[in-house]
């Protein structure tokens, strides 16, 4: 018996055109068991029109981003099969269970209830995208076959280990075993199919909030953590069913955001349809967050795991998708959008990436740029070679450049540049102004001039017309070293002035999240006197540990490895007493937060994914990006333009008022 997936979508009245409370669910069953995609989307009150569902077509093929035949196909992923269930999300503490492909109906029918409230659309439209033909012919194939990273890995290690001696591979600490214990009972299920993590698994935890959704950007270090082992089905599912919540329309009070948002979380829920007990998907875009901010990293960080899951894998199918590649310029092209600003840096309200309060970042933020840039050239790879994506890859090209030299010329900080700004002439009116965002040099704080070492740099946290944020901000420090967005020298630099301040950037636990905190009448006024985010906390000058994978990385690629050991080291000894708590308070990180979560995910999946990194820098290098000639090239093609460009639409004397 074929699968029959169906849409339900829930409506005050008759008419699609009405204002409307709708809820909208995909469902696909297999004797009688619920298994695929269910939107749960009863939160959003808004228009809904019948293009909507139009809104992703490609020619006479409609893109719903449905499962295809190959989704899920896996012989086992291969873990213990205990299950549990924790407030409402279905989670396991390990999964041993085949994958069934689904298959499709081109059938297409519709049926109203009684009282005219629900109607139901049977047998969706069948969705073949191109790629999936491919994947099923290469399992015939003999020649062509590609090597993904993790055989490429085993091949080497095999190789060394023979040279060797025979050396043993390291076995797992106890430390990494518990570790692991705890993120596969983090596993959150949808249809007996595994979809993610949640963000903390504290059984004693009386009011989770939204710490039992998946996030987003949560999930990365766990994704990497499962590809470095060789599980991949999880990873597969994720980038997959994020993929179909990207589709539907989201709206806050009347207003939609741009079409290709990337919701911030999911959680997983279960309702009556029918009569029946059924799992649905419930997408969080930003309209129940604080502050109610889009999550702008949210795609930007899918695009990243879309290529490392290729690159470890060797499976690229995934990306030639068409669903995919949909998904995937439906991203692009909301970052790309033409709108008032000078730059090339993405404009970002206050909240809208990991630090997700109020914190004085809105604007321009490192954080921001370094994975925008980390996200172009993972698309440039991965975006579909052919002519209706010659402009698209253009656009990418101009912006990649673009914003490289604007990043390593404006936002890097050193002793030279901090002397430059001190002798800054304010008030320059020209092309040629050295000042060009007019900074005032009273704007240089008192404890940056003996904190930055000779030998060291960084770039700065944010930069707008008379603005220059000198706090230290280490996540868009460390991407902008793993993208390359950074020159190598100031790459270097940037690692310089971590170790040199060692004691104020991690202290007793890795890593400073930002430094220093805002306090007194800083705090006051940049933060509106947040209780969660006081001086030395939370996102305020808190510790966490979650990045110690990113700090890995960045150390291992430019060869300073001892220093991620180092902290790796640090917090093996003491995450696993403190149980595993999502950020640590005070200056040098002694305190758990004060209200940290415990059994924090991507807490102990950083951990994990540092250590398997440091033990494959096989696998680690295909994670970072190298200099790219081109950009530079482009850079410097870009520089011997003129300032001003002459318009090529000359308007008529008779059209210009004198």
């Amino acid at each position: 018996m074929k699968p029959s997936p169906k849409i339900l979508i829930g409506h005050k009245n008759s008419s699609f055109l009405a204002r409307c409370h709708h809820t909208l669910i995909m469902s696909m069953s297999n004797n009688s068991t619920a298994c695929g995609l269910n939107l749960h989307l009863n939160t959003m009150q808004c228009p809904f029109h019948v293009r909507e569902f139009g809104r992703i077509m490609h020619g006479s093929q409609q893109v719903f981003g449905l499962l295809s035949s190959s989704f899920g196909q896996s012989s086992s992923i291969g873990l213990s099969a205990t299950r549990t269930t924790k407030r409402g999300v279905s989670a396991i503490a390990g999964i041993d269970f085949k994958f069934k492909s689904r298959d499709f109906s081109s059938s297409v029918e519709t049926c109203e209830n009684i009282n005219g409230k629900m109607v139901y659309l049977k047998d969706g439209m069948n969705v073949k995208p191109i790629a999936e033909e491919r994947v099923d012919n290469d399992e015939d194939s003999v020649g062509g076959e590609e090597v993904s990273g993790l055989e490429a890995d085993e091949k080497n290690n095999k190789s060394e280990n023979e040279q060797e001696g025979g050396k043993v591979e390291e076995e797992e600490t106890e430390v990494e075993k518990e570790a692991w214990s705890l993120l596969q009972e983090a596993l959150v299920t949808y249809c007996d199919n595994p979809v993610g993590t949640v963000a903390a698994n504290d059984s004693e935890d009386q009011q989770p909030l939204n710490y039992d959704q998946v996030f987003i950007r949560d999930f990365i270090p766990s994704a990497l953590a499962f590809l470095l082992k060789g599980e991949k089905e999880i990873v597969r599912n994720f980038l997959l069913y994020t993929l179909q919540l990207q589709s539907w329309e989201k709206t806050v009070d009347c207003h939609s955001p741009g079409q290709g948002l990337m919701p911030a979380s999911f959680k997983v829920k279960t309702m009556k349809v029918e009569g029946k007990s059924e799992e649905v998907l419930d997408p969080d875009f930003g309209e129940s967050a604080i502050g109610r901010v889009a999550p702008v990293d949210s795609g930007l960080w899918w695009i990243i795991l879309l290529q490392a899951y290729g690159k470890i894998t060797g499976d690229c199918s995934l990306q030639e998708r068409l669903d995919v590649q949909t998904g995937l310029k439906m991203i692009l092209n909301l970052c790309l959008t033409d709108g008032f600003d000078m730059f090339p840096s993405l404009l970002v309200t206050d909240g809208s990436c990991m630090i997700d309060r109020r914190m004085g970042i809105h604007g321009h933020p490192l954080e921001i740029q370094a994975l925008f840039y980390s996200a172009l050239r993972s698309a440039r790879e991965m975006v579909a070679s052919d002519e209706n994506s010659k402009n698209l890859v253009g656009e990418i090209n101009n912006r990649l450049s673009a914003l490289s030299f604007h990043i390593r010329e404006y936002y890097w900080l050193d002793v030279k540049k901090m002397n430059e700004i001190y002798r800054y002439k304010t008030e320059e009116y020209s092309l040629d102004a050295t000042n060009k965002f007019n900074i005032y040099p009273d704007q240089i704080p008192l404890w940056l001039i003996d904190w930055v070492p000779t030998n060291g740099g960084y770039l700065l946290g944010n930069l707008q017309p008379a603005h220059m944020d000198f706090r230290f901000f280490m996540l868009g420090n460390l991407w902008s070293i793993v993208s390359s967005l950074g020159t190598p020298e100031q790459n270097n630099s940037i690692l310089n002035l971590i170790e040199a301040n060692w004691d104020d950037l991690v202290g007793e636990m890795p890593l400073k999240i930002c430094y220093p905190a805002l306090e007194h009448h800083e705090w006051r006024i940049i933060t509106g006197s947040d209780p969660k985010n006081t001086p030395w906390s939370y996102h305020n000058g808190g510790s966490w540990p979650t990045l110690l994978w990113q700090f890995t990385l960045a150390c291992m690629k430019m060869n300073r490895t001892e220093l991620a050991e180092k902290a790796v080291a640090l917090a093996e000894k003491r995450l696993p007493r403190d149980s595993w708590p999502e950020y640590y308070d005070t200056p040098n990180a002694k305190f758990i937060g004060k209200q940290a979560r415990l059994y924090q995910t991507w807490t102990l999946a950083g951990f994990l994914a540092s250590k398997m990194l440091l033990k494959n820098p096989n696998l680690a290098s295909l994670l970072w990006w190298d200099e790219d000639f081109e950009i530079l090239e482009n850079c410097i093609c870009l520089l011997h333009k003129s300032g001003r460009v002459k318009s090529s639409r000359v308007p008529d004397k008779s059209q210009i008022l004198v």
